[in-house]
């Protein structure tokens, strides 16, 4: 009997542990989206002549914003080309799509599941997360 219960202890135990380091990756997944959409409103605002957007996110990518990540490169060399569309730390991989006045982030969790989804436009400071993919 001991050894029923000790078994059921140690399952539920780890089922909560699983559920909290899956959420706290989520969670870590949100903050850095939070920092990329204020950082991306930062240099949309900023002027183009000192290195930012004009007021337009056309020529946004995510080596500008100096969100700290690594970006894939492939090749060597002089051949070597980085992709600074994607960009992926220990939380998970960030990704955009951008149409001049707005932007929209994904966020995929290193944990798995679904992504979350943040627009931004033009400056707004009021984000809301979307529905997740």
């Amino acid at each position: 009997m001991v050894t029923i219960i000790v078994g059921i202890a140690t399952v539920v135990a780890i089922n909560i542990f699983g559920t909290s380091a899956t959420q706290a990756n989520e969670d870590a997944v949100r903050q850095d989206m939070i920092t990329i959409a204020a950082q991306a409103q930062a240099w949309y605002a900023r002027p183009e002549m000192l290195g930012g957007g004009g007021r337009k996110y056309d020529d946004f990518d995510f080596s500008k914003i100096g969100f700290a990540c690594d970006f894939e490169t492939t090749g060597e060399g002089d051949n070597a080309t980085t992709n600074f569309d994607e960009c992926e730390n220990e939380n998970g991989l960030y990704t955009f799509a951008e149409d001049g006045q707005t932007i929209t982030f994904t966020g995929t969790p290193s944990t798995g599941g679904l992504n979350f989804v943040l627009a931004v436009s033009g400056s707004q400071t009021n984000f809301s997360f979307g529905d997740r993919e």
